[in-house]
């Protein structure tokens, strides 16, 4: 297409006519092409090489429904359509894989509406930076984006954190403060460790859910809010609901949209991508400039990451530092791997 892409013609198809069905297959296969094709208000994308079964089932999908023109981001409204919120290949999301496919072409179906998505994965895979790219390039983002670690807080003050607190409501309670609903008001909420939330906080929040209204602890009046809500965990939910430690109508209400993100080991060939990045990255910020030896890379590709990306990244930037030569070897990734 030597006069622009395939995605540029997306709107001008579905424009001449409303019923076809149009699926995108595309060799650049990143979150960027995802969201563009979504966007522009393809049916679905699909990345090469792709699998047979899998168009099979797409084009069969598109015979079988209507297409619904609002489902979809309209061009001009969605992600990229000021010069601000330009979708560029700096995007938080890195890799080519497969696994990753999948956690794109959903993040894409989900910048239009506000269904509730429910993160998750092992620790060190990125959750936090998926629930980041889903408002960054969805119609809140002019709005803010605050991230609460249930792990992180005493069990005692979560509902304060959360929901807020009257003066006088506890000791050391001198005014009256917003939680993180009030304050993300228009945004999105990302609860990070969901599944360490204590059963008397998620009965709070279950009510905050159903009703979109927040009370204060201490108060009695409730304030209407408007927040998405993502949530994230490491654990197993239904097995903590099996143990009567998560309630089971809070896990339907943040299970709408799940977003499996997969271990770094089994995605081992954005393993040499994701470090060139944090090594591209690093550099952003200061680190000395390196790049990487091809038998290191390979190398990276063979461990087993039991950190995932957060370790990985950690190593590049250990490695920028430490490093004397401009290029690092695979004599220098064994000696710093841990």
């Amino acid at each position: 297409l030597p006069d622009g892409d395939g995605l540029d013609d997306v709107q001008q198809i579905t424009e001449r006519w409303p019923d076809m069905r149009v699926i995108i297959l595309s060799a650049q296969n990143t979150l960027n092409t995802a969201v563009r094709a979504t966007e522009q208000g393809a049916f679905e994308y699909l990345p090469k090489p792709f699998d047979l079964n899998e168009l099979t089932r797409a084009v069969s999908d598109g015979l079988a429904t209507r297409r619904v023109s609002d489902t979809a981001l309209a061009p001009g409204t969605g992600a990229g359509a000021d010069d601000d919120n330009q979708i560029t290949e700096d995007m938080p999301l890195v890799g080519r894989s497969a696994a990753m496919q999948e956690v794109y072409r959903t993040v894409a179906r989900v910048l239009s509406n506000d269904l509730s998505i429910l993160i998750l994965g092992e620790s060190g895979t990125g959750k936090e930076l998926v629930a980041q790219a889903i408002h960054r390039l969805g119609h809140r983002r002019a709005h803010p984006f605050l991230a609460v670690n249930m792990a992180a807080i005493p069990r005692e003050l979560i509902e304060a954190e959360l929901f807020g607190y009257e003066k006088g409501a506890f000791t050391g309670a001198t005014q009256r403060t917003a939680g993180k609903f009030e304050q993300t008001d228009g945004g999105t909420l990302f609860l990070d460790e969901i599944g360490d939330m204590p059963l008397e906080a998620q009965t709070r929040l279950l009510r905050v859910l159903q009703s979109g209204e927040v009370t204060t602890v201490g108060g009695s009046t409730p304030v209407k809010v408007n927040v998405r809500i993502i949530a994230a965990t490491n654990k197993d939910l239904p097995a903590l609901i099996a143990e009567h430690r998560f309630r089971q109508d809070l896990y339907y209400r943040l299970h709408v949209v799940p977003v499996d993100l997969p271990p770094l080991r089994a995605r081992r060939d954005d393993v040499a991508l994701l470090a060139r990045h944090f090594l591209e990255q690093a550099a952003h910020e200061g680190l000395p400039r390196k790049t990487l030896d091809a038998d290191a890379a390979q190398l990276l590709s063979l461990y087993s990451w039991p950190g995932n990306v957060r370790e990985l990244q950690n190593l590049m930037q250990r490695m920028a530092v430490l490093i004397r030569e401009d290029r690092i070897s695979v004599e220098a990734v064994r000696a710093n791997i841990d």
